[in-house]
């Protein structure tokens, strides 16, 4: 709530208009908002699930006001947003039930850079900590909608996904909603907030990516160089079942250690040596 006190106290100086945008995407959202009310600004969250582009921070805040001026209910504006939080949130999910584990490890095992053991440390992570990247994942800009997906692959009880994904979109929904009617005709006051926050988020996963992108290159490299010098010189190098296994030795979508199916909650997993011996 900290965001809202600062944003109350620079309201005034800031002089921001009452009045929602009126072209565009967003222009669009807010009409949608202001015909249907509640209902609409649900509708509305849902779509920015689906669709990144359409922007909370304002979808949320405006609700807050248009309740301020008593043309709608504040406990119905929380209400209808949570409920489009998750309606959008059970729809990725679904996207990623369809998409399925051993699809994901497919079309990892063929990008650059990535190890079948990378995703193997994510889905142990997940497992230990999936309740908690569900809950709080729904309170962060740009994950809000990408945590439903490998929920939805590793098929997190849905019960479980449900409650969780509700109650992080009610503390996320609340918020800003209060924010607007608190702010009333400075409710657009939030908006810069949260596009600084977001910002702060995508300078922080640039680095993630950059800092795994050079450390894997030099791994990589390390590799490469031990391989050349611990081969004799003269030795052929050696193919088939006894060769080295290279820089990507796990990625082979065909070795049985690896080619596992199921999923992390509640399905075995066989290995395919294993199906393929019981037939």
């Amino acid at each position: 709530m900290i965001f809202l006190w600062n944003a109350a106290t620079r309201a005034g100086s800031w002089a921001q208009e009452a009045d929602p945008p009126s072209g565009g995407l967003v222009g669009s959202v807010t009409d949608l908002v202001e015909r249907l009310g509640a209902p609409g600004a649900g509708l509305a969250v849902a779509l920015e699930n689906l669709f990144p582009p359409i922007p909370s921070e304002v979808i949320l805040p405006l609700a807050g006001f248009t309740a301020s001026q008593g043309r709608m209910n504040l406990f119905a504006a929380i209400v209808w947003t949570t409920i489009g939080s998750v309606v959008g949130a059970v729809a990725l999910y679904g996207i990623g039930v369809a998409l399925g584990r051993d699809r994901v490890r497919a079309i990892a095992a063929r990008l650059p850079l990535i190890k079948l053991s990378d995703l193997d440390r994510t889905e142990a992570w997940f497992a230990r900590h999936g309740v908690k990247t569900v809950f709080f994942g729904r309170m962060i800009p740009i994950f809000r909608s990408l945590i439903s997906i490998p929920a939805g692959v590793e098929r997190m009880p849905f019960g479980t996904f449900l409650l969780y994904t509700t109650l992080g979109s009610l503390v996320w929904n609340t918020v800003f909603v209060m924010a607007g009617y608190v702010l009333g005709e400075n409710w657009r006051a939030v908006e810069p907030y949260v596009g600084t926050f977001q910002n702060v988020i995508i300078a922080v996963c640039a680095l993630v990516v950059a800092f795994f992108v050079v450390s894997r290159l030099i791994g990589m490299r390390r590799r490469r160089s031990t391989d050349d010098h611990e081969r004799a010189p003269g030795t052929p190098e050696l193919h088939g079942s006894g060769a080295r296994v290279g820089a990507h030795g796990d990625r082979g979508a065909g070795h049985p250690a690896h080619a596992v199916r199921g999923t992390l909650y509640g399905t075995p997993r066989r290995s395919e040596a294993g199906r393929h011996g019981s037939r």
